[in-house]
This record gives structure tokens, C-alpha cells and sequence, in this order.
């Protein structure tokens, strides 16, 4: 594997400087397509009140499932297809918004709008060069490595801390 490039289960794993520089690379096109970059994350939870998280090739730690929100599509649409591609996911009820969250670790203009949904996984979700690891996890008790913001928004949906505008 290349400078910059692990392997982790058998897939590509982009790490350290060159992650860097990715994250930089696809943040300027993202600016440069889009203005203010406007993203959805979702907190989806399963019949059993477990939490799906999932695991970058890309940036380090567990997150919600999410991405940037595309010209001509709704916020709705994003979220449906970010589930879907991310984890095999499908609401079984309609989304809830929780939040709208200025996320300044990113850049000065990206914000994100923060979901509840309750859903079912349609087939398991393989490992690919985005997605790496995922799985349904008891939100109390969350995978080492889950990102700060993930770690945050939990404790905000248990009631143990106000929500916050910043993500």
C-alpha cells in the first residue's frame, strides 16, 4: 500500500497527512460547488433502541450516518439516500429533526442538520472503500473511538446535556 495508506480488514484505509489533504481536497470542491456546504447526520435506531454507527475509510472514529446535502436534492432526500448507502437503512417512520448544528471544525459555512429516525436494515452492510465498519451498538455504551460530536449528540438525545447549536 501507498504513504499514507493502511490496510484494515482487508481494505484501503487513508490515514494521517494524506487523510488531511483529502478532507481539504474534498472540502475546497464542496465550497466551490456549493457556497455553504449544508450536510444531515442521523441518529437511527433499530426496534431493539440500538444505535447505527459507522466507520470511515477516511476520517478516524464512529459516526452517525450522514452526508452533504447535493444540489437539487431536499434535506429528506439526503437523508434517505445517505441511510441507504451507508448502512442499508430504511425509515419505518418519518424523521424527526432535532437540530441544526454549525459544524466550525469544518469550515466557517458547513452546517448540519441533525435526525432521529427509527429504521430497519434491508441486508447487511458490507465493507466497502468508504464505509469500513458499521453495526447497530447500545447508545449508552457506544464503540471505542466514537467521535466527540457522535458522543455529544448521544448524551443530548438521553436528556443528560441541552442541546447545542454548535455540532
Amino acid at each position: 500500500m501507498g504513504q499514507g495508506i493502511k490496510e484494515d480488514k482487508g481494505k484501503a484505509v487513508i490515514e494521517g497527512g494524506s487523510r488531511r489533504l483529502m478532507m481539504r481536497v474534498l472540502h475546497t470542491y464542496f465550497v466551490m460547488a456549493r457556497g455553504m456546504t449544508l450536510g444531515v447526520r442521523a441518529a437511527c435506531f433499530d426496534t431493539e433502541g440500538r444505535v447505527f454507527l459507522v466507520r470511515h475509510s477516511y476520517l478516524p472514529g464512529w459516526y452517525f450516518p450522514g452526508g452533504g446535502v447535493e444540489r437539487r436534492e431536499t434535506v429528506g432526500e439526503a437523508l434517505t439516500k445517505e441511510i441507504r448507502e451507508e448502512g442499508n437503512l430504511e425509515a419505518t417512520a418519518p424523521p424527526e429533526l432535532l437540530g441544526v448544528y454549525f459544524n466550525r471544525h469544518v469550515s466557517k459555512r458547513d452546517h448540519v442538520l441533525f435526525y432521529r429516525v427509527n429504521v430497519r436494515q434491508t441486508a447487511p452492510r458490507l465493507p466497502d472503500r468508504e464505509i469500513v465498519e458499521c453495526g447497530f451498538f447500545d447508545p449508552a455504551n457506544p464503540p471505542a473511538g466514537t467521535t466527540d460530536a457522535t458522543l455529544r449528540r448521544l448524551s443530548e438525545l438521553r436528556g443528560e446535556l441541552p442541546r447545542a447549536e454548535t455540532w
